[in-house]
């Protein structure tokens, strides 16, 4: 499966099926204890799993036919997250490094603007809210398979 959400922890270390790729690039985004100054105590994840696994195989099929590589997978996590917990996953192969690094950049931009998954951040001081991170890929150099219409 291109692309997946799961509600179990995120195994980080997977082999390319290609004995051709010489550039293999994992991106993990984990949970973190800070954000904006806030000390952050977990997070959590709703996703709408209709729609988001349409997007999510959706951005995974036009990089493939975007860059020059071999194969790619993502996993988002959804429901309660701990610190260190990784919270999405994205893994390009291909012959050489740069096009695994571009078109690993591309797809974890893509996702944050196209997949519909909300995140709840849940601070240390008990408070508790839903994030917008809308801003998150376009802080990047743009990439075609974001601007894809849902």
């Amino acid at each position: 499966m291109l692309f997946q959400l799961t509600n179990r922890p995120i195994e980080p270390l997977v082999e390319s099926l290609h004995s051709h790729a010489g550039g293999i690039v994992i991106f993990e985004g984990r949970v973190r204890a800070i954000n904006d100054d806030r000390a952050v105590s977990s997070l959590e994840y709703v996703a709408y799993p209709e729609l988001a696994l349409h997007e999510g195989h959706a951005i995974i099929n036009n990089v493939l036919q975007q860059f020059d590589i071999l194969e790619a997978y993502a996993i988002h996590r959804t429901g309660h997250l701990a610190i260190g917990d990784i919270a999405v996953w994205v893994m390009s192969a291909a012959v050489h490094r740069k096009e695994a690094f571009a078109a690993t950049e591309c797809i974890i931009n893509a996702i944050k603007a196209r997949v519909p998954i909300w995140k709840k951040e849940y601070y240390s001081d008990g408070e508790a809210i839903w994030v917008r991170c809308d801003h998150c890929a376009h802080d990047h150099a743009p990439c075609p398979a974001v601007k894809e219409s849902m």
